[in-house]
């Protein structure tokens, strides 16, 4: 809330509602002008909100991925007016927590992990129609797995004697793919984590939110990202940075300092969960928050 800067009769974008933890937040401290526009791609999500969306006019809700949501603004006539836009990345404790959703190696329930259940591809299907250099790709690229090519040979294996439809099933596979164990980590963390950035498209879509995001906000607006990876949070880093630096020119251009069409300014430094959050919820410990603003 402090990198949002809420002002009482601004309009903010909360693009991951969840269970409403921080529209509540921003609710709060807005006055009886001020505006807030949700978004999630979980109907799940939507759902949850309902009885918040009703008891406050202040809020509009709708189910979106970060990829329509620019769109949706611009159609609203808020392009350019948004005062701050929180992104909070990643699945939520809800979807974790609910085996049937797939999500988690914890617990046994259906090979899914789609965010939106109705749309996509669960990790189920995938795995069965990706042939092994895919599979090693993925598992590589976005779970950043060092024994990627022996998980997805495991999986092709065992796949030609029965489907991979049940998360224990694939828990069990990794347990014996992955030869040694990170401290504090499932072997299966990475493999998991990986499937459901590919199901989700996930870093497409925050590429695609960033891309719009500076015609969305406002003069002197806020964007705050909460990233839980090094792959999101390196796209958000470079992202800031390079609005920050302002355009490539060609070298030995005569352009002075104020002539460099920045977008963006970082605000403060990178933040992370202190000990004493991390010790009230564990999930927190991975987090990292980056906030700038945007610049006439």
């Amino acid at each position: 809330m402090q990198a949002l800067g809420v002002r009482t009769d601004g309009v903010y974008v909360d693009a991951t509602f969840g269970r409403g933890g921080h529209a509540r937040a921003i609710l709060a401290r807005l006055g009886p002008g001020g505006r807030l526009l949700a978004t999630d791609r979980d109907p799940a999500a939507i759902a949850a909100g309902a009885p918040l969306v009703a008891a406050d006019p202040r809020l509009t809700l709708r189910q979106a991925r970060f990829g329509e949501l620019a769109e949706w603004l611009a159609g609203a006539g808020l392009a350019g007016r948004i005062d701050g836009l929180l992104a909070d990345l990643g699945v939520s404790s809800p979807q974790l927590d609910s085996p049937e959703r797939g999500f988690s190696f914890s617990a046994a329930g259906p090979l899914d992990m789609r965010m939106d259940p109705s749309a996509g591809t669960s990790a189920a299907d995938w795995l069965a129609g990706a042939d092994e250099r895919e599979i090693t790709r993925v598992l590589r690229d976005y779970g950043e797995e060092r024994f990627a090519k022996r998980v997805a040979r495991a999986i092709c294996t065992a796949r030609r004697e029965s489907p991979l439809t049940t998360t224990a099933q694939l828990a069990a596979l990794c347990e014996r793919a992955v030869p040694t164990r990170e401290p504090g980590k499932h072997p299966a963390t990475r493999t998991f984590q990986a499937l459901r950035i590919q199901v989700n498209a996930e870093l497409d879509e925050l590429r695609a939110l960033l891309a719009n995001v500076c015609e969305l906000l406002a003069v002197g607006g806020r964007l705050v990202v909460i990233s839980f990876h090094s792959l999101e949070d390196r796209i958000v880093k470079r992202f800031i940075r390079d609005e920050s630096r302002g355009g490539a020119l060609p070298k030995g251009l005569p352009v002075t300092d104020d002539q460099i069409p920045r977008r963006l300014k970082p605000i403060g430094g990178v933040v992370r969960a202190s000990d004493d959050e991390v010790r009230a919820n564990p999930r927190a410990r991975s987090a990292v928050l980056r906030a700038a603003e945007r610049l006439a």
